[in-house]
Formats: structure tokens, C-alpha cells, sequence
């Protein structure tokens, strides 16, 4: 077994020293390489050389000839200026028109009364009554209750009459101070009042109202 590693390990090495020539000739072969091709071009750079001919000289100009200078032609003068004083300046003094008269308010004229109608052909008239009113209402008509206490007074009243001259109402417009007398009196009134009926300017019956009173009076 010693003798076969020991042969193992001399063949490695030879090996390693054969790797190690290897490379070494070939590095010297691309160093050389390399510098053979760098030397060549630095000699052709070295022997090639650019020579730039010198661009051909300008001709200078002519030089320009200087006209001959001519006098000015004759000028006139010019006209004397005259200066003449300003005008004074004229201050004028503004139109203020008068002040516009004063708005008088006119009244409106006062509204024309309607004409006054006409007169009536026939004198208007009131419902007159028809026989004696003082019959209408008498002592025989005193209300009891009344009677018994012994109360007495003035009832005042008036009546609406219609066309037809009978009453369509009465109402107490001064009262007795008793109530049974009051309402007596516009009950008898109602019933048994007659009148001539009230007429209009054309004479036609119409609508109208009457008014008096009655003493209540015990009779003795």
C-alpha cells in the first residue's frame, strides 16, 4: 500500500509541473505576441508622417480710389422769423341759465255734485190713521196684574205700516216702566189699528211709519 501512494503522489506532481509549463509558454506567447503587434504600430505612427502643404497666398485688393471732393452747393438763408406778441387771453364768464320755476301744484277740481232730482209730481205722504186712535186702546183694556198693583204710566211706541194700511209691527220706544203695560199697548196697537196708507211721489201707496203713546190711568 506505501508503495502505490508513494507512486500516486509522483505522477501528481509531475503533473502539476507539466500544467505549470503549459501555461507558462503559453503567457509568453501572448506577451510576445502582443508586443511584436504594439512595436509595429508605433514604428508605422513613427515613419508615417502627414504633411500639410501651405494654403496659397491672397492677392491684397486694389486699393480704392479717393473721389475728388466737390465745394457744397450754395444754400439760401432762411426767411426772418417774425414773432408776434400773443394775444391776451379773453376770460369769459359762463351763461347761468335762471333757475327753473318752482312746480305749483294745482288743486284737483272739486267733484260736480249730482244734479238734485227731480220734484215729485205728488207731494209724498205719511200713513194717517183711520178713525180715532184713542178707541184703539181704552180703561176696559188694563191689564189685571197691572190693575191690582196699581201701576199707571206712559207707554210710547211706533208703528211700521204696509201698503195696505194695516200694522207690520210696533215697538215700545218709551217705556211705562211696567212691562204688562208696554206689551199691551203694542198688542192693541197691531190689532185693531187701521190706517190710510203713505203714498210716494207718483201718489202710489207704499210703506210707511207712525208713532204715538198711550196713558195707562186707573180710573177712579
Amino acid at each position: 500500500m506505501a508503495y502505490v501512494d508513494q507512486q500516486m503522489s509522483g505522477n501528481r506532481i509531475v503533473a502539476i509541473i507539466l500544467v505549470a509549463l503549459i501555461h507558462l509558454a503559453v503567457g509568453y506567447a501572448l506577451v510576445t505576441g502582443l508586443a511584436y503587434s504594439a512595436m509595429q504600430k508605433v514604428v508605422e505612427r513613427v515613419t508615417t508622417v502627414d504633411i500639410e502643404e501651405p494654403p496659397p497666398e491672397e492677392e491684397p485688393p486694389p486699393p480704392e480710389e479717393i473721389p475728388e471732393t466737390q465745394p457744397p452747393p450754395p444754400v439760401a438763408p432762411p426767411p426772418p422769423i417774425s414773432i408776434a406778441p400773443s394775444p391776451p387771453q379773453i376770460q369769459t364768464q359762463p351763461t347761468i341759465p335762471p333757475p327753473a320755476p318752482l312746480a305749483v301744484r294745482v288743486p284737483p277740481p272739486a267733484p260736480v255734485a249730482p244734479p238734485p232730482p227731480p220734484p215729485p209730481r205728488v207731494q209724498p205722504k205719511s200713513p194717517t190713521p183711520k178713525g180715532a186712535p184713542g178707541n184703539w186702546a181704552n180703561s176696559n183694556d188694563y191689564p189685571s196684574r197691572a190693575l191690582r198693583e196699581e201701576k199707571e204710566g206712559v207707554t210710547r211706541f211706533s208703528v211700521q205700516v204696509d201698503a195696505s194700511g194695516r200694522v207690520s209691527n210696533c215697538s215700545v220706544t218709551g217705556s211705562s216702566g211696567t212691562p204688562e203695560l208696554d206689551t199691551t199697548t203694542c198688542s192693541l196697537i197691531t190689532r185693531r189699528g187701521r190706517f190710510n196708507p203713505a203714498t210716494d211721489g207718483d201718489g202710489k201707496p207704499t210703506g210707511g211709519s207712525w208713532s204715538s203713546s198711550v196713558r195707562w190711568q186707573i180710573p177712579k
